[in-house]
């Protein structure tokens, strides 16, 4: 790339690969299948594929450094030096060491995992002491350079930015936070520039999308001083700094006063930008860098609209470049994947590789008028609406989403449902084996009738309920082997929803997701989990759970319709599920768990947008789960993420029982949740299900008497971070056993 910026770029590619080549690799060096050699050249590959796909679409500006084996984060932790001495004293390699952050190992369990703002896609978060030396290591982001270059791509490397680095950071120190280290990471920041410049690198990516949410003047300042000292160093890459998900407010000015030489804003997520930049005044030595395409959702840009916000922005900067809104991370590969989507559906599409097309296009028009662009697709068909559906929520009354008081309800579903003090259960999912998804595919290929399918997965049903009732479970759950995820599988079964084949997304380290796509009003066709629960009801007396997502997350795992307000789509979601519910109740199910893992994570990144989707969010859970009688027992559940921002609506949900991720965060959650007054059931998670890891009983026990410092023991419950799917039988009955175990000797105390 040359001193100038280009017409064309995109801030990142999907790291997976098409056919999640990545995942493969990854897991296949994990089970000792492979060796590191052989997990490196399947990398160096797929780093090349992406490369020349983006230089063939004709890309002006194309990052590296954006490839991960794991996670971006975690790879900025590396190559700054922030490695707990904790994994550094394990004495692996640096890959093992690497994975050991990731994953933890049985001396050490890993770094703690949250959401990225307001996405689906899991980080690492960094774990800085007061014995973290940070350091300069960039030998990844050069050998990735290395690599274009020798294919003749002149590329820019990629770092997530130091003040969004430390403000995700969290410090062990009492009473210090990660920002006072800011100083010494900017000096080694500087001296990653000054190696990259040594390497000829020309220009260098700095993600800031923490400034997209409420800061501090004191974090915006350090922001400010952290790039005017950065731009100070000699013989530096030009530095373009990346920030999307919103709006940039006070960090827009902060950021423009300093030296830096290029600046992206997302213009989808935060159109308020536009008007920002406007009253910047002259921008003069600057590139803007416009995210016009929408890095987060399927849909086709309407061109000529977004042409006409980047002629704008033309008239307020020296040079304007065209981007995705984000990092293209969040969408799908390609669509020319697809071979069985609904045409009418398809035209409507564009995955990563169809937008960094419209980038393209978008660039060009910017360069030489717009001409040439396509008209506006029309509206959707009429036969994606439900007039049915629409009726029912325009008869919708306050009373339908109110239950009767708690105390009650307790007491209703203790009578009809006893159970001991610290009763145990999983989330839902047990493990999803390879002969499980090999019958799967059979039956969805047609090499296994629906009679045989049937029988494989009731096996399993029965399999499962054998080994909790072994195991001395007191809630049980079917363990979902039918289920190939807790979105897709519902969607597959609502009118509105469509599903691809290969619309892999990466959710965290080699976990892909295939979110499906709602394009019509949303309703059920037919019970879609009774049959399940009720069979495994019916091989035990002990109490099953039927086991729902929620329509929060059903929403915020789905890449939604942009035609009608979300709240609209998510009652429409939540009537389906209060269907269901009220199928599974009259079955005899006496234990409904409705999941909402995603309610944190949707959340808005500024405190003055939270309010109006806290009131839609929680409305439709209350939808969806206020059908039932008293004495029938709802559950949520919600994982990995920051949940003390969300703790009054939490309770505001009227589950019964909600469990929740504790075990990476040290049950800092059960704090949050006293000072909030929640006086419901509470399930905080004591095994990390995201890591191979058995923990010890002891262990369990300990974690188990930190929550009931907070949490009486008639209100506690015992159970996983979440569910089971990603773990081998070996390790779930270990640490099963082990759960079950501390519940039993705390109760004895």
């Amino acid at each position: 790339m040359s001193t100038t910026f280009g017409q064309s770029t995109v801030l990142g590619y999907p790291r997976i690969g098409g056919n999640r080549e990545l995942k493969k690799a990854v897991e296949a060096y994990w089970a000792g299948r492979i060796d590191a050699a052989e997990l490196e050249s399947a990398s160096v590959a797929l780093r090349a594929g992406v490369w020349r796909t983006l230089r063939d679409a004709r890309l002006d500006a194309i990052p590296s450094n954006t490839f991960s084996y794991y996670d971006h984060v975690l790879d900025t932790a590396v190559a700054v030096g922030a490695v707990p001495r904790r994994f550094a004293r394990l004495g692996l390699s640096g890959l093992d060491t690497y994975f050991a952050m990731a994953r933890g190992v049985d001396a050490e369990p890993a770094l703690e995992l949250t959401k990225w703002f307001d996405t689906n896609y899991h980080y690492l978060v960094p774990e800085i002491g007061p014995d973290t030396v940070f350091a300069a290591n960039p030998d990844k982001a050069l050998r990735e350079y290395g690599e274009a270059r020798a294919l003749g791509i002149e590329s820019r490397p990629v770092l997530v930015g130091p003040a969004t680095f430390l403000l995700l950071a969290k410090t062990s120190t009492p009473g210090a936070g990660a920002f006072d280290r800011m100083t010494e990471l900017v000096d080694v920041y500087a001296d990653i520039l000054r190696a990259l410049a040594a390497a000829g690198v020309t220009w260098v990516q700095l993600d800031e999308p923490a400034y997209v949410a409420d800061r501090t003047t004191a974090e915006t300042e350090a922001l400010r001083d952290a790039y005017t000292r950065l731009c100070s160093v000699r013989q530096r890459p030009r530095i373009f700094v990346a920030t999307y998900f919103g709006e940039l407010g006070d960090a827009l000015p902060a950021l423009l006063d300093t030296p830096v030489e290029a600046l992206g804003l997302d213009l989808v997520a935060g159109p308020g930008n536009l008007r920002r930049l406007a009253g910047a005044g002259p921008l003069h030595g600057k590139t803007i860098v416009a995210g016009l395409v929408d890095g987060r959702n399927v849909w086709r840009t309407d061109l000529r609209a977004a042409i006409t916000t980047g002629a704008v922005v033309t008239g307020l900067a020296d040079h304007v470049a065209v981007s995705a809104s984000c990092s293209l991370l969040h969408v799908p590969v390609d669509l020319a994947a697809e071979a069985t989507l609904d045409p009418r559906l398809r035209r409507r599409l564009a995955f990563a590789r169809q937008k960094v097309d419209e980038v393209v296009l978008l660039g060009r028009a910017l360069r030489d008028g717009a001409t040439s662009l396509p008209e506006p697709l029309p509206s959707a068909p009429a036969a994606w609406r439900d007039d049915t559906v629409r009726d029912r929520l325009a008869a919708l009354r306050p009373g339908d989403r109110q239950r009767g008081d708690y105390r009650q309800r307790a007491a209703a579903q203790q009578a009809r449902m006893p159970l001991p003090p610290l009763p145990t259960t999983t989330i839902g999912s047990f493990p999803q084996t390879a002969e499980l998804r090999a019958a799967r595919a059979a039956h969805r290929s047609g090499r296994l009738d629906d009679a045989g399918y049937i029988q494989r997965m009731r096996a399993e049903v029965e399999h499962v309920v054998r080994l909790q009732e072994r195991l001395g479970l007191d809630v049980l759950v079917h363990g979902e082997p039918e289920r190939n995820d807790m979105v897709q599988y519902f969607g597959e079964q609502l009118t509105g929803f469509a599903t691809t084949e290969h619309g892999w997304v990466q959710s965290y380290g080699s976990r892909c997701v295939r979110p499906p796509i709602i394009y019509g009003d949303v309703a059920r066709k037919a019970p879609m989990t009774v049959a399940w629960s009720s069979y495994a009801q019916s091989l035990t007396d002990r109490p099953v759970k039927g086991m729902l997502t929620g329509p929060v997350t059903i929403l915020a795992w789905s890449f939604v319709r942009d035609d009608q307000p979300i709240d609209v789509t998510a009652d429409q979601v939540a009537l389906a599920l209060r269907d269901e519910c009220g199928d599974l109740e009259a079955a005899g199910i006496r234990v409904i768990q409705v999941d909402e893992p995603a309610l944190r994570e949707a959340l808005p990144l500024r405190a003055a947008d939270q309010d109006a989707y806290l009131d839609w969010a929680v409305g439709a859970f209350r939808l969806a789960t206020s059908g039932v009688a008293d004495d029938t027992q709802i559950h949520t559940h919600l994982c990995y993420s920051e949940f003390g921002e969300v703790i009054t609506a939490i309770d505001a949900l009227d589950a019964d029982v909600t469990s929740i991720e504790a075990s990476r965060s040290k049950m800092e959650v059960l704090d949050d949740l006293a000072a909030a007054g929640y006086r419901r059931g509470v399930g905080p998670g004591v095994w990390d299900i995201h890591s191979p890891r058995v923990p010890p009983r002891d262990e369990v026990v300990e974690a188990l008497r930190r929550a009931l410092a907070v949490v009486p023991a008639e209100r506690l419950w015992v159970n996983p971070d979440c569910g089971l799917k990603t773990r081998s039988y070996p390790e779930v009955e270990a640490s099963l056993a082990h759960l079950v175990a501390a519940a039993v000797e705390l109760r004895g105390r």
